[in-house]
């Protein structure tokens, strides 16, 4: 696959014809080309003849490729042991902040997910051509150069100043660029990719993880398709390590789909109310803002409508096909944390508070309405093990207890971790019907995390804090520290300051804590105080409504299935440690009351271990002081948990 629209060696470029060059750009280009960007290339052309002369040997590409954010860099060039990472902003009179951002975004892409970048010197350069002349700073972190800003009568200068730092190496460019590209996309940018056109296989990492994505694809395809040919109903249930890419899978399947078939239309549904929003603006958003980049007209109305298709509300689903009796126009339906439907108590009781007779659970009635088909139709469940995070989620065992009493017919297919794992189905008598009445699938479970690139370990950290095994986590801990930090702190600002100065680009930083977290807010950490799902997760850091800003705190509610680069995470004591375990509370009025239920200590577990591993980069936990004059913020409290944190090998700053 070529990465570039044209990539060739100085001494070809030099003496290439500029209308040659500029053909090759407006062909290889994917729309129509405004005069704008026609003019753009021609001046950069202009630009690099005069300011590469003097160079002997070394590679220029245009138009580089990054897929993990849909964007092309305008230039990289190669020479000696330096990757200049080049953004033009022509006419330019300023060096504009989403510019900077923009460009050393494309610099951590490829350190990060391009496998010839990783150990190699990457230097951001932003040309504004009719911006002045400033002093830049010539400083190197981790192979990375901060962001040096040139104007068009500079750029050479600033090269060759440059090289004065060269180790004498040369990095061979066509190794470089045929080098393994292994983007690791949050789900925001994978669904926006997904939703461009681009496949799994553009956006994710060429390994492990996206093979298993890809086997997973084919498997739940063939499935659909032998449905259809034999007029059959079948349900799938997918499951996968945290991080594993359910999501991505379903999204991917609902997208696939709903293209190639559109009397399917295929529909990815989420009671994950944070999630369905963020997805559905972040499609919203890039959409508009792709169609303004080509010359279209597209307005944000026009695009939610397909967008509010593509992406549901369960519960919606459901009040919609309550109101009627016919079987709805959607016959493959990808059910997202498919564990989390409520159980017949909680939506009876949701229901009857909305004035309705309901005398089923969750699962029982989705099946129910897709059964109403007379031909074909597909259920996809995603399934996560130990996600519960809240009273009245029915968890796998209320799918399998319906499909057995009401729905024989029904071709069920599984993952063979269902019936190996405790962790999704823990009744041996329905693990026996099911392994009698269904068909196992090993492509059904995605082993592979591909959450966060900097370690794949992070999962199996958090599992030994949870359990309380310090000596376990500390041997996981000293393998990723270089690659994964976490960090501990007993000063909330220490804990923001180390965010702030860790991020880069665009990277995203934010605050979370458990909704249960209660007695934080005298210093300041409301967990009560509701976010806005949409700006916490995709405005940026002048809008004090997004995570950047670290004031508004996200909860276990707000972030599940969700992730950004950098976190803060506000520990309380309704989940502390002492002589050697956890230690369960809620608070109530004006103190704290134990929590004796198994299942409701099961759901806090949850929920902390849902906020550990929502980070892709870096973690800093943040266990305040106590303050023995509040009786409800006992500083022993506080302690034991930051000693024991400790003891997990966590180092303070």
């Amino acid at each position: 696959m070529t990465r570039s629209y044209y990539s060739n060696t100085f001494s070809y470029f030099l003496p290439d014809d500029s209308d040659k060059i500029l053909g090759q750009l407006i062909r290889n280009h994917d729309f129509a080309v405004e005069n704008l960007q026609r003019n753009a290339w021609i001046k950069q052309i202009e630009i690099l003849k005069s300011v590469l002369t003097p160079f002997k040997n070394g590679q220029i590409y245009f138009e580089f490729s990054i897929p993990r954010m849909g964007k092309r860099v305008d230039n990289i060039l190669i020479i000696d042991d330096f990757i200049f990472v080049v953004e033009f902003k022509v006419g330019d009179t300023e060096y504009q902040k989403h510019a900077i951002e923009q460009t050393i975004d494309y610099c951590l892409d490829l350190q990060n997910f391009h496998e010839g970048s990783h150990h190699e010197k990457i230097v951001p350069i932003l040309i504004s051509t009719k911006a002045p002349e400033i002093e830049n700073v010539f400083k190197i972190n981790n192979n990375l150069f901060e962001l040096l800003k040139a104007n068009q009568n500079n750029i050479a200068q600033i090269i060759n100043q440059t090289l004065l730092l060269s180790d004498r190496n040369k990095i061979n460019p066509t190794q470089w660029e045929n080098s393994i590209y292994k983007p690791t996309p949050t789900i925001i940018e994978a669904s926006q990719a997904l939703y461009r056109g681009h496949s799994v296989s553009e956006i994710s990492r060429s390994d492990a993880g996206a093979i298993n994505l890809s086997k997973t694809t084919e498997c739940i395809n063939r499935i659909i398709e032998k449905s259809k040919t034999t007029n059959s109903k079948s349900i799938c249930f997918l499951t996968g390590v945290p991080g594993a890419g359910k999501t991505l899978a379903g999204l991917n399947i609902a997208n696939e789909r709903r293209k190639a078939h559109e009397d399917e239309n295929a529909v990815f549904l989420s009671g994950n109310g944070p999630l369905v929003y963020v997805l559905r603006e972040a499609l919203v958003r890039d959409e508009v803002q792709q169609a303004k980049e080509n010359g279209e007209k597209l307005t944000k109305k026009k695009s939610a409508i397909k967008a509010n298709a593509f992406i549901q509300n369960i519960h919606h689903f459901r009040d919609d096909n309550l109101i009627s009796s016919k079987a709805p126009d959607e016959k493959v339906v990808v059910f997202d944390e498919a564990q989390r439907a409520w159980t017949k108590e909680k939506a009876t009781s949701f229901m009857k508070s909305k004035g309705k007779e309901f005398e089923m659970s969750e699962p029982e009635f989705l099946i129910d309405v897709m059964n109403r088909h007379e031909n074909y139709c597909t259920i996809i469940c995603l399934v996560g093990g130990g996600q519960e995070i809240n009273t009245g989620e029915a968890g796998l065992s209320e799918w399998v207890i319906a499909l057995k009493n009401h729905y024989p017919n029904w071709d069920i297919y599984y993952s063979n971790l269902i019936t190996a794992d405790n962790d999704y189905l823990n009744d041996k008598t329905l693990k026996d019907w099911l392994k009698e009445n269904g068909n196992a699938e090993t492509e059904l479970h995605l082993s592979v995390s591909v959450r966060s690139f900097r370690s794949e370990k992070i999962s199996s950290f958090v599992h030994a804090v949870i359990d309380g095994n310090a000596s376990q986590a500390k041997t996981i801990l000293n393998e990723i520290d270089t690659l994964f930090p976490i960090r501990l702190t007993r000063d909330v600002n220490v804990a923001k300051d180390w965010l702030r100065k860790n991020k880069k680009g665009t990277e995203r930083i934010g605050l979370v804590g458990s909704s249960g977290g209660r007695r934080l807010r005298p210093l300041g950490i409301d967990v009560k105080n509701e976010i806005t799902a949409e700006d916490w997760f995709l405005n940026d850091a002048s809008d004090v409504r997004s995570s950047h800003y670290l004031e508004l705190v996200a909860t276990e509610f707000d972030i599940q299935g969700l992730e950004i680069d950098y976190v803060c995470l506000a520990w309380d004591i309704n989940f502390y440690f002492g002589n050697g375990e956890w230690h369960y509370q809620s608070f109530e009025g004006t103190k704290w009351k134990w929590i004796n239920s198994e299942i409701d200590k099961s759901y806090l577990r949850n929920a902390y271990r849902v906020l550990m591993t929502r980070a892709r980069q870096g973690l800093i936990i943040f266990i305040p002081h106590g303050d023995n004059l509040d009786q409800t913020r006992p500083n022993e409290l506080y302690d034991n948990t930051y000693n024991f944190l400790s003891s997990c090998g966590i180092q303070t700053i």
